[in-house]
């Protein structure tokens, strides 16, 4: 009897991060803890004086008895291995990961969920698809470009987690699926927060910290942004347009049906209503407000986390009073639990993700950690190589730091200080170390699960990160690649 092999299943999200966090542990046994000393440094942001907390280079030292190691439980809010979910999950503060975050992506999910209740998403999908027959593939490359130029001017970044919650099911109705939604939101984003200009989260804040003309190198910056958003684009395409032809090649396939669901040839009659035209200029307004408040008052998690719950607020009192899909006033608190709900599996995965960072002693450089040693350690290896090697590895070691330090302007503010030095030591500019630092910090967003954000586009797409995993590996390593090329002919030509 032949016996059929059984197909390797992808460990769920919930399992490959239980064993980094063992693997984190086992660091603590091995490497000693280690602090820095810190100070505030200030600088010009177009005309307005910034203060960042950055770490002194010279100034690490080991704590003094090595290594202890962490405990199977601590008791007393301690950090063992099995409190690091809980730990996780309450950490930081309502401006980031992993609290704030939590929450964020919760009252999101609760307000898409209200808007989902009033179908007015569904049918102006279908109407959309009834007026747009044979132009479909324009939003690909449309949509790419806008999300791209969002994460280059204005750091966009969860704000995508909504978004994907709009698009994911209007491109699998177009004939996508989930993978070409998040492609053209998130990955866009992060794409454009990683070659950006302006990014006043990312590349603003290495800039002023390293001593480095805040927003200057912008032409090589742009045509590096053009270059990689282009790429970019053509693979989303490319992949696209074959999965339109074969939708079963997807590897979203079996989970982009809870999207299909909805569109059933049940379902195909458009009904769009004034109603459901109205929710839809509410959550327009929304977006709209939200983007300026970004941009003018520098709006964050609290500020948008209650502008969406607002706009979820009045497309269920719109749904009640134009009775869209039957809906009543429980309704509303009914869409918004529900929506809530679904998200929440994304919202653990944030929480778990920042355990592995809590497990290694915390990402605070004057706190004791094995995160500081491994700082401290790596920044040693880029002198007495050559320039190119050195810039090389300086893009390696922030793509490698970034798993731990997800937060672009935490990242700037931990390493940067330590680069900037180094860099002169190389014989590198310090302006090729801000560009190795951007590259390395914003591309590898697009993988790590320790990324709020993605894990929240995911749950928005209703797709596991290790199939996700195995569909972007690839174009990571097409992304790792460009921006390789793009740090070593900085180096070539001076960049300055």
């Amino acid at each position: 009897m032949n016996k059929e092999k059984k197909k390797f299943q992808m460990p769920h999200t919930y399992v490959i991060i239980f064993f980094v966090v063992l693997f984190a542990a086992l660091l603590t046994y091995i490497v000693p803890a280690g602090v820095f000393e810190t100070e505030d440094v200030s600088y010009d942001n177009s005309g307005t004086e910034e203060t960042r907390t950055v770490l002194v280079p010279d100034s690490f030292s080991l704590e003094e008895g090595g290594s202890s190691g962490t405990s199977l439980f601590e008791g007393g809010g301690g950090a063992g291995l099995l409190n690091y979910v809980f730990e996780g999950l309450v950490s930081g503060d309502k401006w980031g990961s992993a609290v704030g975050v939590v929450a964020f992506i919760i009252i999101i999910g609760g307000a898409f969920g209200i808007i989902m209740k009033t179908r007015a998403i569904e049918e102006g999908i279908l109407s959309v698809i009834d007026r747009t027959k044979g132009k479909e593939v324009l939003i690909i490359p449309i949509m790419f470009f806008l999300f791209s130029l969002g994460g280059a001017v204005f750091g966009m970044g969860e704000e995508a987690i909504a978004f994907a919650m709009i698009l994911v099911p209007l491109v699998i109705a177009l004939g996508y699926d989930a993978i070409t939604g998040i492609m053209i939101t998130y990955v866009a984003t992060q794409i454009g927060f990683a070659t950006s200009w302006m990014n006043p989260f990312g590349v603003a804040i290495a800039q002023g910290v390293s001593d480095v003309p805040v927003l200057s190198g912008s032409p090589f910056r742009i045509i590096m942004w053009l270059v990689f958003t282009a790429v970019g684009t053509f693979y989303t395409w490319r992949y696209a347009s074959r999965v339109r032809k074969d939708p079963t090649r997807s590897l979203a396939y079996k989970s982009d049906q809870y999207f299909r669901d909805d569109f059933e040839q049940k379902d195909i009659k458009v009904n769009f209503k004034t109603g459901h035209m109205l929710v839809i200029l509410t959550v327009l307004a929304g977006v709209s407000w939200i983007i300026w408040g970004v941009i003018e008052n520098a709006y964050y998690i609290p500020e948008i986390a209650s502008q969406f719950f607002t706009i979820g607020l009045a497309a269920g009192i719109i749904g009640v009073i134009f009775k869209l899909n039957n809906m009543r006033v429980n309704d509303i608190a009914e869409g918004f639990a529900q929506g809530a709900k679904d998200l929440l599996p994304a919202a653990l995965v944030v929480g778990m993700a920042k355990g592995i960072v809590i497990i290694l002693g915390g990402d605070d450089p004057t706190t004791a950690s094995v995160l500081n040693t491994i700082l401290n350690s790596a920044g040693q290896l880029f002198s007495g190589v050559p320039e190119m090697v050195s810039a090389w590895f300086m893009f390696l070691f922030q793509s490698i730091f970034n798993f731990f330090v997800v937060s672009g302007s935490g990242q700037a503010a931990l390493t940067m200080p330590l680069m900037a030095p180094l860099a002169d030591i190389a014989g590198v500019s310090r302006q090729v170390a801000v560009l190795a630092f951007q590259l390395g910090d914003g591309l590898t967003n697009i993988i790590i699960p320790t990324s709020a954000a993605l894990m929240g586009t995911l749950g928005a797409a209703r797709l596991d990160w290790g199939l996700w995993f195995k569909f972007i590996i690839k174009f990571q390593l097409i992304l790792f690649g460009l921006a390789s090329l793009f740090v070593i002919t900085a180096v070539l030509i001076n960049f300055n």
